[in-house]
């Protein structure tokens, strides 16, 4: 995986870079295109997959969150299936919060296991397997689009509205796993989270394939924004998108003064807290950070410094819930 997206990923004209590579695109896009249209395994009970179409962050941990609340209400009984990517375990184990580090199993599924029961497994079977057999009635599998091991009863694929799908192309000319069209036709629907033409450009490919397309919008804890509005702050992060989080600060009423941008799951030391806490003293600021990152800095964070620091957890709201209630009834009937 890779740890920060190259720039060129994201122009909507492609550069000249990336034309040159765009020979390995395809081929890359064409065999990504051929895993996907394997054959799968039966898991025993229904299987949403919530993923993307290209390489890097687009908003899936919210959204299976957000699919996994609304999957209870319903009385089911949902478990989240992760690869547990930069932890050491294989699994499949079940993820506890109390026990597990992010160097286990991790930062991802153990944010995840703070709401919903988590299991990780690089044998996606083996998972699914195991959270049948501790009770789920039905698996929300976080990534895993283009991974053919389970049948999937529904297939959901997240893009962020501001980035999409960046030049459109395949990698490593682009941020795309496979061809867009190509990889809309083995979805079911699509989740765009928060506005932006890249966004509706992709919308619009789902709607010509007859394909629903759900609205949503991430919105950060009333507690984080009341104590950002107005504060100067550090942006603090180890994301594939530190940019998203600059604007939700930003949005929140924050201005903020430095950023410390670290790669996708970066593992955090002492030297980057007593950075971070020096760029901070230096402007008289908070530190603001994601949830994520809060998984690996809490047990290095100082205590005496607590109070400097703002976790700011987001969830993801759908603009349209009944949309998505019909998607999770017909897997239930289905059922």
């Amino acid at each position: 995986m890779l740890r920060r997206a190259p720039r060129f990923w994201w122009r909507e004209k492609p550069t000249l870079l990336a034309r040159l590579l765009q020979p390995l695109g395809f081929i890359y896009g064409q065999i990504t295109l051929r895993r996907m249209r394997q054959p799968g395994t039966e898991a025993g009970l229904p299987v949403i997959c919530v993923g993307n179409f290209i390489a890097g962050g687009a908003g899936k941990t919210p959204t299976a969150i957000a699919l996994a609340r609304l999957l209870a209400e319903r009385g089911e009984k949902p478990f989240v299936l992760m690869r547990g990517y930069g932890g050491r375990l294989a699994g499949p184990v079940e993820v506890d919060p109390d026990r597990h580090r992010a160097a286990d199993v991790g930062d991802e599924p153990l944010l995840m296991a703070r709401h919903v029961r988590t299991v990780i497994a690089r044998d996606r079977v083996a998972g699914a397997r195991l959270a049948r057999g501790l009770g789920a009635s039905v698996v929300v599998m976080d990534d895993g689009l283009q991974n053919p091991s389970l049948v999937k009863q529904l297939k959901l694929a997240v893009v962020d509205g501001a980035s999409g799908t960046g030049n459109g192309l395949c990698l490593p000319t682009g941020p795309l796993r496979a061809p867009l069209a190509d990889q809309m036709s083995e979805t079911d629907a699509i989740v765009v989270i928060g506005p932006g033409d890249a966004g509706e450009r992709v919308a619009a490919i789902a709607r010509a394939q007859k394909k629903p397309v759900v609205a949503a919008a991430l919105k950060p804890a009333d507690a984080a924004v009341a104590r950002l509005r107005g504060q100067t702050v550090v942006a603090l992060s180890g994301i594939g998108r530190p940019e998203k989080f600059a604007a939700t600060l930003r949005e929140a009423g924050a201005r903020i003064v430095a950023e410390q941008a670290h790669g996708d799951h970066h593992a955090y030391d002492q030297a980057d807290i007593t950075a971070a806490l020096a760029t901070a003293r230096e402007h008289g600021a908070l530190i603001a950070t994601t949830e994520k990152d809060w998984t690996k800095l809490a047990p290095l964070w100082p205590e005496e410094t607590r109070g400097s620091l703002v976790v700011v957890p987001v969830s993801l709201v759908f603009a349209e819930p009944a949309v998505v209630e019909g998607l999770l009834a017909a897997i239930s009937k289905a059922g």
